[in-house]
């Protein structure tokens, strides 16, 4: 893509802790006012790859670009124009709400007055308002991510990087959040966000890249990815368990595939969706195979992640 257009760009980074490879090799894109989902289980390699785009680490070899500037080589400048949040709120307990954003306004370089104001936009911006005078101890889980997320905003940064945001967050938490992030990009930010959920990388993400031990294994748009799994599939539900074996038999000429079955359920991969359910019905009633349900699927991310990497993308790993 045009220079002017990616906001990130990565080539050849690697890194290593002792004789643990925590990246090897990868290349990355973001383009501006866009989200990059970067999907791996535990010690893939994620944040890793985070640290060293936001200046914390340097990486052993191969070298970036972020928002126009180098790495290595212009840390310095780039911490001026980019935001972190990560997993745990990095938040001082002590301190109110908007004690904690003007501190933060103030370290970026602003007056007292200009960091507070700052401070109480970015509170309403994220709900906040009726505890900007409590002590961040005081705060639920949801309410320290979502004062972390503002403290990364004071600088009004134009690259954000959140390191699995939601960790750890009751569903309507995560629900709030990924609208402050879609809302963040609507207004032309550029975020790369590191997940292991696959839901909110299809929410979020305008593109996926899936990394797994450290390299990034494949990359594109969440359909892009669902089609490298293949079509639809037919899944069938039996009335009698038993009956799974004469009803993969059944199913055999509609797939180029050994149909799949588990505890009464048979999944096919189809070659064409049109008639594919009249047909699946009408050769399991010749069978004499009774049918609870009969559905078309799509595959999933956790298709995806399952069929590129052979586990499971919440698998635990030690970073």
């Amino acid at each position: 893509m045009p220079e002017s257009d990616t906001a990130i760009s990565a080539r050849g980074i690697s890194k290593s802790f002792g004789e643990v490879s925590a990246l090897i090799g990868v290349d990355l894109d973001v383009q501006r006012g866009t989200v990059l989902g970067l999907l791996g289980p535990n010690g893939a390699g994620k944040t890793t790859l985070v640290r060293i785009l936001a200046t914390l680490l340097k990486p052993d070899a191969g070298s970036a670009q972020v928002a126009g500037l180098k790495l290595p080589g212009e840390e310095a400048k780039l911490r001026e124009r980019i935001g972190l949040a990560g997993q745990y709120a990095a938040v001082d307990e002590n301190l109110t709400g908007l004690e904690n954003l003007t501190m933060v306004g103030r370290l970026y370089g602003s007056g007292r007055a200009a960091a507070r104001a700052r401070g109480r936009e970015l509170l309403e911006q994220f709900d906040l308002v009726e505890a900007a005078a409590r002590p961040a101890k005081t705060y639920s889980g949801g309410m320290r991510r979502r004062l972390d997320l503002a403290a990364a905003l004071v600088a009004r940064p134009s690259v954000l990087f959140l390191d699995e945001p939601t960790t750890g967050l009751d569903p309507r938490s995560r629900l709030d959040l990924w609208d402050v992030i879609e809302t963040l990009v609507g207004e032309g930010a550029t975020v790369l966000l590191t997940t292991q959920y696959l839901d909110e990388a299809d929410r979020l993400a305008d593109r996926i890249a899936v990394i797994d031990h450290g390299r990034v294994i494949a990359e594109g748009t969440s359909d892009q990815l669902k089609d490298r799994v293949g079509g639809e599939r037919l899944e069938v539900r039996l009335d009698d368990p038993a009956q799974v074996q004469a009803a993969a038999s059944a199913l055999a000429a509609m797939t180029a595939e050994d149909p799949a079955v588990e505890d009464g359920l048979v999944r096919i991969a189809i070659r064409r969706r049109n008639g594919a359910i009249v047909e699946a019905v009408r050769r399991l009633d010749e069978a004499g195979v009774g049918v609870d349900d009969i559905a078309l699927r799509r595959p999933t991310l956790d298709d995806v992640f399952l069929a590129l990497t052979g586990h499971a993308a919440e698998e635990e790993q030690p970073e």
